[in-house]
């Protein structure tokens, strides 16, 4: 049987799914309180990786991972997101874009508190389509069998634990099988216990089927779990290399 979780198959292994080139981000742009955060960024993300964003505070992590998102656009420079020029796409392009490729998992898991683990996991498809058809529940249902969640199908938000939640969340962005996961501190409002869970279950998830994940992320020791490790220091990457690699420099 097919996993639920398979990933786009036009996405293949290696492919490069984005790619950064002097990506510049100003806020206030002209204004006497101009901001620069993000200072030409080169970066690129191939289809099967797993890896970390990490950063002090004010690093602008935030603001690269909203970039990546389509939640913001880049003050200059290039975006290529799964072969699209970003800077090409009007409003209505970039919700298509953003919906056929990109998952997102926040430090808050945002359920809807009155609806149930299977109808939350099923809401983007509510959302693209209006309606959810017999089959993408039975998806839904199927990617919370396969987050351990089979038995809180019909359980709300409330009923679960900070854990439980974050795995609906986790199957939620699978929901439309894209082949990349924008995950923002995904473990950050967790107990240890919960945390090591999710951390695994996403790790499962790449080794099984191959999607891709970026992790932003606060925890040396998740990070250094990764396979690779970016690192922001004042919008500028410095460092971006295996994590031994990293352990290893001064």
């Amino acid at each position: 049987m097919t996993s639920p979780i398979q990933p786009q198959a036009a996405h293949t292994a290696g492919a490069e799914l984005v790619q950064i080139e002097g990506l510049h981000k100003v806020y206030n742009l002209g204004e006497p309180n101009e901001i620069e955060v993000l200072h030409g960024l080169d970066l690129s993300i191939r289809q099967g990786e797993f890896a970390a964003l990490i950063g002090p505070s004010g690093s602008g992590k935030s603001t690269l991972l909203n970039v990546l998102g389509l939640l913001e656009r880049g003050t200059s420079g290039r975006y290529t997101l799964a072969g699209e020029d970003v800077a090409r796409l009007d409003d209505e392009g970039l919700t298509r874009l953003r919906r056929d490729t990109l998952g997102f998992v926040f430090q808050f898991h945002h359920l809807l508190p009155a609806f149930t683990a299977e109808e939350n996991v099923s809401m983007p498809v509510r959302s693209r389509d209006g309606v959810v058809s017999r089959a993408q529940r039975q998806r839904a249902r199927e990617l919370l069998a396969a987050v351990g969640l089979s038995h809180a199908l019909e359980r709300k938000p409330a009923q679960l634990s900070g854990g439980m939640q974050q795995r609906v969340a986790i199957a939620r962005a699978l929901m439309l099988q894209p082949p990349l996961v924008l995950a923002d501190e995904p473990t950050g409002n967790l107990d240890t216990a919960s945390s090591a869970e999710v951390f695994a279950l996403m790790r499962d998830i790449h080794r099984r089927v191959g999607t891709t994940f970026l992790i932003v992320t606060h925890d040396p020791r998740l990070a250094a779990r990764c396979d690779r490790v970016i690192e922001l220091v004042d919008g500028r990457i410095a460092r971006d290399a295996l994590p031994q690699e990293g352990a290893q420099e001064t």
